[in-house]
């Protein structure tokens, strides 16, 4: 099969922090053939997989070359009985909640945005609030499509045959550097209602918030906290939840975010609110920030069990305000999220104090706990915490205090996550995922004419 020739018209592209641009052509296949064929062509470091561009830094860009638009591949097929789905990696998970949420189901996992396609969430090996007890996306994968390198079609699995499964576990979390993945199938959680039934404590400093977390991990499904990162104290609000049953729809009498006992599987959110499009200096400085967390904090309640909350306030708050990147002005914004493990919760406390001393300021400050990890080499989480600060990119000395983070984030064991990095070096990759040249193998297999690429690769010096 021959294709026509690509536009070389090239499109501005960046990360969800509108960091490092990048211009490269946007392919937009139509099905898989037409994909096997373009990349067949490809020449050596001259695609990527893109999404909906949600990857925080240099992830899904390749300057100079091209990525590949998966909106096409957009199929959704509901298997009720057995609780599970099967879709085209190109379809978001906002869509797929749409189909899967009036059935009766939920995500298995779903990270902060719904915002995100189903290859990208593989791609990252996405987490959410439930990590502590149900693990990332590519835990709940029953098998998906991939596209290599040679333009051959693989089904993966993630168990059975040695090489098979190998190659599963080097695509969940390799950021689609081996390969494209065209479509998955995954489980999905039973559910009774489009509401969450809601704990929500307010602690004063973050000795106490830790050990509460701690504590809850064997009781509640759903957990995170939200740190006042300029808190000298760090002082937080920790909300804990489930799904709501029939029976506490019922108990709350009337409607309840929408939903009715006789319609309690309704749900339609939506965005209410968009940020403006330029915002010369941004809205987010020291003082914008104390304001928004202290009023963040005294509006949550000291202690309040089982509220009824939507879906989407309780997973996706800021999916709520359609491009709310922007609040940062158009130097943008990066996030720092690392992954260490018990021995060293001290790195939590640490971190805040450094951003503060620099004078950092994050509204989107929050803490989670994780349990074990995958056989991914490069999948992100290991059991203990993760945090994850949303700063300004623009912020004086925030470069050399975070590269001192990372050494002492290497040192202890952590890592950081690559969907989320735009900053880190190749060395501190090398030192924090110990299992690298294990992937490297693995993409050198599926990928040896090393057709895949991307900034984030050429950064790290994997490309």
């Amino acid at each position: 099969m021959t294709l026509s020739p690509p536009s070389t018209e090239r499109q501005c592209l960046t990360g969800w922090g509108r960091t490092q641009p990048a211009h490269a052509r946007v392919l937009a296949p139509q099905n898989t053939n037409e994909l096997c064929a373009l990349i067949r062509q490809a020449a050596p470091a001259s695609l990527i997989p893109r999404g909906l561009g949600r990857s925080y830094g240099d992830a899904a860009q390749l300057d100079g070359a091209a990525v590949i638009d998966l909106g096409s591949f957009d199929s959704v097929a509901l298997d009720a009985p057995a609780a599970r789905v099967t879709a085209g990696a190109g379809l978001s998970l906002s869509d797929i909640l749409r189909v899967i949420v009036p059935a009766g189901f939920f995500l298995p996992v779903t990270p902060g945005t719904r915002n995100v396609t189903l290859g990208g969430a593989i791609a990252a090996d996405v987490h959410g609030k439930n990590h502590h007890g149900e693990g990332s996306f590519a835990r709940h994968v029953h098998n998906l499509q991939l596209v290599d390198g040679g333009g051959e079609l693989r089904e993966l699995t993630p168990t059975g045959d040695p090489s098979t499964a190998a190659a599963f576990w080097a695509t969940a979390g390799g950021m689609g550097l081996t390969g494209v993945i065209t479509e998955a199938s995954f489980s999905l959680i039973p559910i009774e209602t489009a509401l969450i039934s809601v704990d929500t404590d307010r602690h004063r400093d973050l000795d106490g918030l830790m050990a509460a977390m701690v504590e809850g991990d064997a009781h509640y499904r759903y957990s995170v906290a939200w740190v006042d990162s300029l808190h000298p104290a760090g002082r937080g609000v920790l909300t804990r939840g489930d799904h709501a049953s029939r029976e506490g729809l019922r108990a709350a009498g009337g409607s309840v975010a929408g939903c009715r006992p006789e319609a309690p599987l309704a749900y339609d959110p939506k965005a209410l609110a968009a940020a403006p499009p330029f915002l010369p200096g941004g809205l987010l400085n020291g003082f914008t920030v104390r304001a928004f967390n202290e009023a963040w904090y005294r509006k949550a309640p000291k202690h309040r069990v089982g509220e009824l909350q939507a879906i989407a306030p309780f997973f996706h708050p800021l999916d709520g305000v359609s491009d709310w990147n922007r609040i940062y002005g158009p130097a943008g914004f990066l996030q720092y999220q690392f992954a260490v493990p018990d021995t060293a919760a001290e790195l939590v406390p640490l971190t805040l104090a450094a951003l503060r001393k620099v004078g950092a300021p994050s509204f989107l400050t929050v803490l989670k706990r994780f349990g074990p990890g995958t056989p991914g080499p490069l999948s992100f989480p290991q059991p203990g915490w993760t945090l994850a600060a949303d700063v300004p990119a623009a912020v004086r000395g925030l470069r050399e205090a975070l590269d001192a983070l990372d050494e002492q984030v290497a040192a202890a064991g952590g890592r950081l996550y690559l969907a989320k990095d735009s900053r880190q070096s190749a060395s501190m990759l090398q030192r924090s995922y110990p299992r690298l040249a294990e992937w490297q193998q693995q993409r050198d297999r599926l990928d040896p004419r090393h057709v895949f690429c991307s900034d984030l690769a050429r950064r790290l010096a994997i490309a």
